[in-house]
């Protein structure tokens, strides 16, 4: 379990966020939410290891983050960032990063690799792009390959920002579904999102970030009935019963 105790999150000069207490539990999804520039990119690389936090405790299964080295870390926590460089490698080749922790050094690919490797890209629906280069592939594609290459990582842990930029649909639906479907493998997935919507459907529990801190923390329906997040976000938040429970979506909120 990846435990966030009191953290302070920014870079040098500047605090984003302060006193920030949460947990990414196995077996759950957690979906961090808020405008633009509430710090929840920045949140999430401080509890990946990326940034440094400027106060307060990160602890993974009881351990301080800092105590792990960086391959050790990896072997724990995969994240998939809001961006990503193109280089000019095949899909595969790009996917196979993800072995990195595993790998001594000169790396040698094992048999094991190749096919979590493989694994990974039919999960992540990009293994008939295996073979293509990474800047011959359009946006959503690309976005597919690098979900393929945190799936390969084969962590407990996954943290992912915005997952479904740049995809349809149809394909943000089946990234969800994969979350849920790791979380019920019983690992710890966190992912920011933008579509209220969505995460509030999918999610098991939410964090909403505004204003330099943690405004909520709660399971769906307790933040609805906050009124937070409506608040926060400028929107109308409401819901709807379905077969498969509420279902929630917004609009603008009415001037006065």
């Amino acid at each position: 379990m990846l435990e966030v105790k009191n953290l302070a999150a920014g870079y040098p000069g500047r605090t984003v966020l302060e006193g920030v207490s949460l947990a990414v539990r196995p077996g759950r999804v957690l979906a961090l939410l808020g405008p633009n520039g509430c710090g929840k990119s920045t949140l999430l690389r401080t509890i990946s290891g990326l940034l440094p936090p400027l106060g307060g405790e990160i602890l993974l299964d009881g351990k301080a983050l800092g105590d792990y080295n960086s391959r050790q870390a990896a072997r724990k926590i995969a994240y998939l960032p809001q961006s990503r460089t193109v280089p000019r490698i095949t899909a595969r080749r790009m996917v196979l990063h993800g072995r990195f922790p595993y790998l001594s050094y000169p790396r040698r690919y094992s048999r094991e690799d190749y096919e979590a490797v493989d694994r990974a890209l039919e999960a992540a629906d990009a293994l008939a792009l295996a073979d293509r280069p990474l800047p011959e592939l359009s946006g959503g594609q690309r976005q597919k390959v690098y979900l393929a290459l945190v799936l390969a990582q084969e962590t407990e842990t996954v943290l992912m920002d915005e997952p479904t930029a740049f995809l349809d649909v149809r394909h943000q639906l089946e990234v969800l579904a994969l979350s849920r479907r790791l979380a019920a493998e019983g690992k710890a997935v966190a992912l920011v999102l933008h579509d209220l919507s969505l995460a509030l459907t999918m999610a098991d529990s939410a964090a909403v970030l505004g204003e330099g801190r943690l405004l909520a923390l709660g399971g769906p329906e307790e933040i609805y009935q906050s009124g937070v997040l409506a608040r926060v976000m400028g929107v109308r938040l409401d819901r709807v019963f379905g077969p498969g429970g509420w279902r929630y979506f917004c609009d603008l909120a009415e001037e006065d």
